[in-house]
């Protein structure tokens, strides 16, 4: 069976150590040890490192240190994210100050990802932006849909 190919937003990552959201926390850590287990393609872009790199030290070096060891694949940002994030934007389906989280749908679109995997309810993960954003998709051309999904769907953690 083919692996599934997930693009991490920054959430991920950040969750991993959110001692204050200790269940988002622990089911975090169990889908890292199915990407241990090789269950799955992970994948980010310059979008999630500039993110975290906006981050105060010691969590920058920390956040970093977790990207190092999973060596997730750098997916780059093509002039077809670009003008994607623009038509995002453009259609309000996400608000210009929040245009990575646009990128990390066009940049996982454009690269055919199965999921944008992130905790943020309010932008990506949510069914109704799912909807707003494959169908801009699909009236673009992209045919495989997009799902957007906290680590919970995906996870083979059981707690």
């Amino acid at each position: 069976m083919r692996k599934l190919k997930l693009y991490l937003d920054a959430s991920v990552w950040n969750f991993f150590f959110a001692d204050d959201a200790p269940e988002k926390r622990d089911v975090t850590r169990g889908f890292f040890n199915s990407i241990e287990e090789d269950a799955y393609e992970i994948y980010i872009s310059e979008v999630v490192i500039r993110e975290i790199n906006d981050a105060p030290d010691p969590k920058r070096k920390t956040l970093l240190d977790l990207i190092n060891k999973y060596t997730p694949v750098e997916l780059e940002i093509t002039e077809e994210a670009n003008e994607l994030t623009e038509v995002y934007i453009n259609n309000g389906i996400v608000p210009k100050a929040k245009r990575n989280d646009a990128f990390h749908v066009a940049i996982a679109t454009a690269f055919e990802m199965d999921a944008v995997i992130t905790w943020n309810y309010q932008h990506l993960a949510n069914l109704r932006k799912a909807e707003l954003f494959n169908g801009v998709n699909l009236g673009r051309g992209y045919t495989k849909r997009l799902e957007m999904v906290t680590p919970m769907e995906v996870s083979r953690y059981e707690g």
